[in-house]
Formats: structure tokens, sequence, C-alpha cells
């Protein structure tokens, strides 16, 4: 499948943090009557899981059809039990690529689910970068900083289909008897104004559908792009594309972030901060606890929310799902509330800062960006093409 065209006729609701996500998205499987598809990277039994769990188990028992796609390994935590509790109570549940081995070296493995993907009787889909996890990091750190979006009208049933394509080839790799065939028309009403689109990245025919969809729309800016993107480290095209943008006099915002969960590939990204700051990029790094966000805004009208981030994970291997948008009105709404974050909860990287460095973070800082790139080399998906 190629990823959608643009259609209009979409109503939007921006959700931010899990405080407004898993809130609608409970309610939407209490709602359900016919059909649940549900796609997660992370699938964890902490107190928001098990409100999932239980919701999920209450719609199979009132016979609504529930399918749940949990990554073999983002979710491979996820208790037996309570998958067989779940599948007693008529939910099918598959794992993407279940980790059988996890010292394997096969490339494969590495092709992880990383969409946040659902949807709701062909009525109301979701998209996003936000797991099935609390948000609470404790030790005095704000809640999860990341954004979904709740979308009616035409691109719900593309949604739709991807969730069910997906389904459909798992079941078959794993020789599953887990037969899940919709009864879902596949056109939708139109329910608003906004235009969108639906762009996902696989490892067939949309490899690169993501990156293009970006580079594309950075070419096409006249005066400001933001992007907040927890985990950065564009490829070439990506990053020339970013450099060519600021030299025309754009407004370049990058909101990355600080804590390090990632460390290598967080610290690889630092390589190119002085050749974007001196191209006039504004950098910023969030500080007030873990961000997750996949988001962009350009000249306030097209907007992106999805589960790609801007890194080789996700730009050459995982499979990914990301909304476009074209809305002047939801574009505004989403710069309002990174311009909040950036105002709030970040600092600003200065070329000073990069002068003054230390000799051990100037070393460490490469010694990621080579581990990177060996291991991308190692792996055969073109390490060297990506970054340089």
């Amino acid at each position: 499948m190629n990823h959608t065209e643009w259609q209009s006729g979409h109503a939007l609701s921006l959700l931010r943090n899990g405080a407004e996500f898993f809130p609608a998205l409970l309610a939407e499987i209490n709602a359900a009557r016919i059909e649940i598809r549900l796609e997660t990277y992370i699938f964890e039994p902490d107190e928001i899981g098990l409100q999932i769990v239980a919701a999920l188990i209450a719609a199979a028992q009132r016979g609504v059809k529930v399918g749940v796609l949990a990554d073999g390994f983002g979710a491979k935590n996820f208790p037996a039990e309570l998958r067989a509790q779940m599948q007693s109570a008529g939910v099918y549940f598959l794992f993407f690529r279940p980790e059988i081995s996890r010292f394997s070296l096969k490339r494969a493995r590495l092709r992880r689910l990383h969409r946040k993907l659902s949807c709701f009787d062909g009525r109301v889909g979701f998209v996003g970068g936000i797991n099935l996890l609390a948000d609470d990091d404790g030790l005095g750190l704000v809640p999860r900083y990341d954004y979904a979006v709740r979308v009616q009208g035409p691109v719900v049933a593309d949604i739709q289909q991807t969730l069910a394509r997906q389904w459909r080839y798992t079941s078959w790799v794993q020789l599953k008897k887990q037969l899940f065939h919709s009864t879902i028309a596949t056109s939708v009403a139109a329910a608003g104004d906004s235009v969108a689109r639906l762009v996902v990245r696989d490892n067939g025919r949309n490899r690169r559908a993501i990156e293009k969809s970006y580079i594309a729309a950075i070419d096409a800016a006249k005066d400001e792009i933001i992007i907040a993107n927890a985990y950065f480290l564009p490829g070439v095209r990506l990053r020339q594309a970013l450099l060519r943008a600021a030299q025309r006099g754009v407004n370049v915002v990058l909101l990355l972030q600080d804590e390090r969960d990632q460390a290598l590939l967080q610290y690889a990204s630092w390589v190119y901060y002085q050749k974007l700051l001196s191209a006039g990029v504004d950098i910023f790094q969030y500080k007030s606890g873990f961000m997750h966000a996949k988001v962009a805004v350009i000249d306030q009208e097209w907007a992106t929310v999805g589960s790609s981030n801007i890194d080789p994970f996700s730009l050459l291997l995982a499979r990914e799902a990301n909304l476009l948008v074209r809305d002047a009105a939801f574009a505004t709404e989403l710069r309002a509330d990174i311009q909040l974050h950036l105002q709030q909860d970040a600092v600003q990287v200065l070329p000073e800062h990069i002068k003054t460095a230390s000799f051990a973070l100037r070393w460490l800082v490469w010694l990621c960006y080579g581990l990177v790139r060996l291991m991308l080399g190692i792996t055969g998906y073109g390490g060297r093409k990506y970054l340089e």
C-alpha cells in the first residue's frame, strides 16, 4: 500500500500526554459496538495498562471483535497469564516478531512495530506517539511529554485498512489461526473541515515515505519550521533540507530531548549541532522530564503527529505511522503547545556551549556517532549512505 493522498472532511482533536489520551482511548473502547483494532509498541501491565486490558475484555464479552497487535520486543514484558486471560474472553492478541532470542544477530530482529495506531468501529481513529503505559516517570519529573490525535473522517478508512493489513501479515507469518476479518465499511463520511493524510513507513514500498514527507514540507516552508522530536539523528537528505531552509531565511526551531534514555543516539546527534547552529537553526533541549514527542508545525498551516522519530531506527527500520494535517487551527494549537514547552521546559543550546565543551564530552559525542555508523553498517542498513 502506498501512503494515502490528501483528503478533506476531518474532525481532529489534539491530545496532550497520557492525561488527555488515555481517557479518550478508554472512552472509545467502551463505546465500540462492532470492532476494535489496536497496535502498540509498548504495553505495560501498570495501572493504565490494566485499565485498558479490563476495557478490552469487557468489549469482547459484549460481542465486539477486538484485535491487539503488540511489538514482540517493546511489549516483551507483557505477562503471559494476562494475555491468556484476554484471549479466554475473546480478545485476539498477537505479538509482532516475538523475541525468541535476545542475542540473535538477524537483521529482521531490528524491524519493530513502533506504531501507536487504533481504530474503533471504522468510525474513530487514533494516531500518535503514546504507548500503553503510565506516563508518570517519578523522581520529581513532569509526566512524559507526548502527543496523539483523535481523528474522524475519510482517513479513518486508511487507518482501519492499515491495521487490517498488518494483522493479516503477522498472523500469516506466524501461521496463527486467529482469523480476524473486518466487516467494517472502508469509506468514511466527512466529519469536519480539516485536510489530512496518513503516511506509513514499512520495509516494502514505503521505506522512505515519512522522511520524504518531512523533506517536501521543509523544502516548501516559507516562514517557520518547528520540530519537537525525542530522538533526532537525521539522515543527510533531511539534514540538508533543514540547512537549506535556514539559509533561505526560514526560522527553524528544534526542540530535542535532554534526558538521555537512549544515550548512544542522543549523544551522536550532537555531532550536527555546530553546523545547524552556524546555519541559524535554533536548538532547544527539553529539561523537565522525559520527552517522547514526534511532531512538527510548518508555516502555521502544515503539521504532523505520529510515532516516527527522526533517527535511523524510525526512518530505516521500524513500521511507523504519522498523520499529516493541513489546517491552520490545528497547526496553531499544536504550535502554541510546543511554544509553551519551549518557554517553560527547555534551555537553548548556544554556539558558545559547543565551543566550551570539554574534551571528554567531545570525545564521547564522536565515539557515539562512530558506534551508530558502525552498527548501521554491520546490520547492512546503509549507515554511511544515511548519515553522510
